[in-house]
């Protein structure tokens, strides 16, 4: 029997901002950076230009993205979050619908939950740990060392078949072959997601020497009015920003930008493969990120923040009629979240979505490149370092965005006029943005910051009956076939050492 619905292919990668694809051009928030794979499915995609996280977070903002909810709907809260198994997920609903669910790589599944609706999980991080591998012998504590974070970068020690993303790839083409093998009219669902460009900010030497000293970019912004804000503070502080110099700056910059060229690289022979093996002929390919970074923006690094940079990322949606120039790609402006992600993959694969959703159905946009009605974007944070004065609603809403916090100065921007945040209007006098700023408050007003903190406190409850009981392991696990989960790093963190002297071992060894 001939199937009948396309399969789907999810590219995730982590810590990805809107800034950093190199067909971005710089009148459009871009910096030089050299991404042909990302620009081939761009220029072959619906592409959403204006595309806002979530929660400028990792596990929350998956979380939230693939439930579909906001933060306080989502439990999706911080790191230590567990997603509640009650809740629906993008996988688990086209499982329920006939499809073969499969995920490859890491997700930042917290506690006895490691499986979050998919039918199937070879390889990742199994153990609800940190799943980035650090360059060994260490391995980065959690909470992590910000100050080595930023200082050791640069060119990988590891070998790159035994780096995570080539892995990844591995994996998810045996994964597909294995499928096909076993059950070749059913549609399938995968998701490959990658831990760069995410710290560590390490990549092949081909793509560190780019940058690495001459050609690295300044950051597009240095700073501005609200430099001095709480927040602002408190994530210079917690990521040690203003203990480094311009050079180590631009160095972890350097790291960055290799990193991002490097993924493209791998998601460039990740798509020839699955082409050459005919797996893309009725599958729609989509590409995203789960949080931007800051990368020396606003000197600041990471993400956790309402900035542009932090928050917004790449969203691309390739449908077979698009490479098969049946519908022409384009872009959408209009901004849009990843919450939309659910009920938009539904539409297109035309499955009913279930109830309590707070994203919004795309599927005509990404066929026709139609502008969406306007509606307010929000995007939450409530992981900030145990200070709940700075938890956050923002919300973009045409050219302005709006940042409501718990109890720190409330922020208002024009982006049009003032693309890189620089300038807070929230104490303008100005008769239209004093409009403005009310009608954001009466938008935000519909989170109540101390009902949020109950239902909070509540699912930290919850957490705790899902604590994963198994050793914490290095970053990465494999599931094998006969259920066993087993440490996939063993060889880069505890290798059995043959010799560590190799030019007294080999009489013809190659000077260095």
């Amino acid at each position: 029997m001939a199937q009948s619905q396309p399969n789907v292919l999810v590219l995730l990668t982590d810590q990805h901002s809107f800034r950093y694809v190199g067909c971005r051009e710089s009148d459009q928030g871009g910096q030089a950076v050299e991404t042909p794979t990302l620009n081939r499915l761009a220029r072959t995609s619906m592409r959403f230009e204006t595309t806002y996280c979530p929660v400028p977070l990792c596990t929350p903002s998956r979380y939230a993205m693939l439930t579909g909810r906001e933060a306080t709907r989502a439990g999706a809260w911080n790191n230590s979050s567990v997603l509640n198994p009650e809740l629906p997920t993008i996988p688990s609903t086209l499982s329920d619908s006939g499809y073969k669910t499969y995920l490859e790589g890491k997700m930042h599944f917290g506690g006895t939950v490691q499986f979050g609706g998919f039918d199937a999980r070879t390889y990742g991080d199994l153990t609800g740990q940190s799943a980035h591998q650090a360059e060994p012998p260490t391995q980065y504590s959690h909470p992590p060392d910000y100050r080595r974070l930023l200082s050791e970068v640069g060119t990988t020690t590891i070998p790159e078949s035994l780096l995570q993303e080539t892995r990844t790839v591995e994996e998810a083409v045996a994964t597909l072959r294995e499928h096909r093998h076993d059950n070749p009219d059913q549609p399938w669902f995968l998701c490959a997601s990658f831990s760069r460009p995410h710290w560590p900010r390490t990549a092949p030497s081909r793509f560190v020497d780019q940058y690495w000293p001459d050609t690295v970019p300044e950051p597009v912004v240095s700073g501005g009015e609200t430099d001095d804000h709480p927040l602002v503070e408190a994530c210079a502080e917690r990521t040690a920003s203003k203990e480094f110099s311009h050079a180590e700056m631009m160095r972890a910059r350097a790291g960055y930008f290799a990193a991002v060229e490097y993924i493209d690289e791998i998601i460039g022979d990740f798509i020839l493969r699955l082409e050459d093996s005919e797996f893309l002929k009725d599958t729609i390919i989509i590409y995203m990120s789960d949080h931007g970074e800051l990368a020396g923006e606003h000197g600041l690094w990471e993400k956790r923040t309402w900035h542009e940079a932090a928050t917004r990322v790449p969203f691309f949606v390739q449908l077979p009629a698009h490479r098969d120039a049946a519908e022409t790609p384009g872009s959408v402006q209009t901004p849009v979240s990843l919450l939309d992600l659910y009920p938009t993959l539904c539409s297109l694969v035309d499955i009913k979505p279930p109830d309590g959703l707070d994203g919004r159905d795309l599927a005509e946009a990404v066929k026709n490149g139609t502008e969406p009605e306007r509606k307010p974007v929000v995007v939450d944070c409530f992981g900030m370092f145990g200070n709940d004065d700075l938890h956050y609603r923002m919300v973009r809403d045409g050219r302005y965005k709006y940042v409501r916090f718990r109890d720190a100065p409330e922020l208002l921007f024009d982006l049009s006029a003032d693309p890189l945040e620089t300038r807070n209007l929230a104490a303008s006098d100005d008769v239209d943005v004093t409009e403005t700023l009310q009608r954001f408050r009466d938008i935000t007003q519909a989170l109540d910051f101390d009902a949020a903190d109950q239902r909070r406190k509540r699912d930290e409850q919850m957490a705790e009956e899902y604590r994963l009981a198994t050793p914490k392991g290095s970053p990465n696990q494999y599931h094998m076939p006969d259920g066993r989960v087993i440490d996939g790093d063993t060889l880069l963190y505890q290798p059995h050492v043959i010799t560590d002297d190799p030019s007294a071992a080999y009489h013809d060894y190659p000077e260095s």
